[in-house]
């Protein structure tokens, strides 16, 4: 699964409205603090607009404003509302049809990216974008097999990409 470039926009406009309590943000002040081309930050308003994340006002004083609580919007809410559901795999489209691959009944990995797709689900809805954005929290996992929210103050290292 690869975050595309449109939901990490998505999700650094988002931080503009939540770090405005509410208020009104241009399209072009947020894409300038955040390096978002302008044509590509409208195009991102407006898939969030259509699914009910932002509201947009026009006119001289006009912009986006969240149309959600950032407490109880999820991550997961958001990257699904900009580039749709979390796959790890696409075992239930790729065959011939359109329909699920024709190897999955007796496929070996299919129960591997099925676990991964549910951890992954259950990791972005475990963090809120007030979470992230205010209380610069992100989960982890602790014994025990549970995501939990830790903060800056944990000391946990920072670990870099895979690629």
């Amino acid at each position: 699964m690869d975050i595309s470039r449109k939901t990490d926009y998505s999700l650094r406009m988002l931080s503009e409205l939540v770090k405005s309590d509410g208020g009104i943000v241009s399209v072009r002040t947020a894409a300038e603090k955040n390096g978002i081309p302008y044509s590509f930050a409208r195009s991102i308003q407006h898939d969030l607009v259509r699914a009910g994340i932002v509201e947009s006002m026009r006119g001289s004083h006009g912009g986006m404003r969240l149309a959600v609580d950032p407490k109880k919007v999820t991550i997961k809410t958001i990257i699904e509302a900009v580039q749709g559901p979390v796959y790890v795999a696409t075992c239930s489209e790729c065959g011939e049809d359109g329909g699920p691959c024709p190897f999955r009944p007796e496929c070996h990995f299919n129960p591997i990216w099925c676990e991964a797709e549910r951890i992954l689900e259950v990791y972005f809805n475990s963090a809120t974008l007030y979470d992230v954005v205010v209380d610069f929290k992100h989960p982890v996992l602790e014994r025990g097999n549970e995501f939990v929210l830790v903060g800056p103050e944990s000391k946990r290292p920072d670990v870099p990409s895979a690629r």
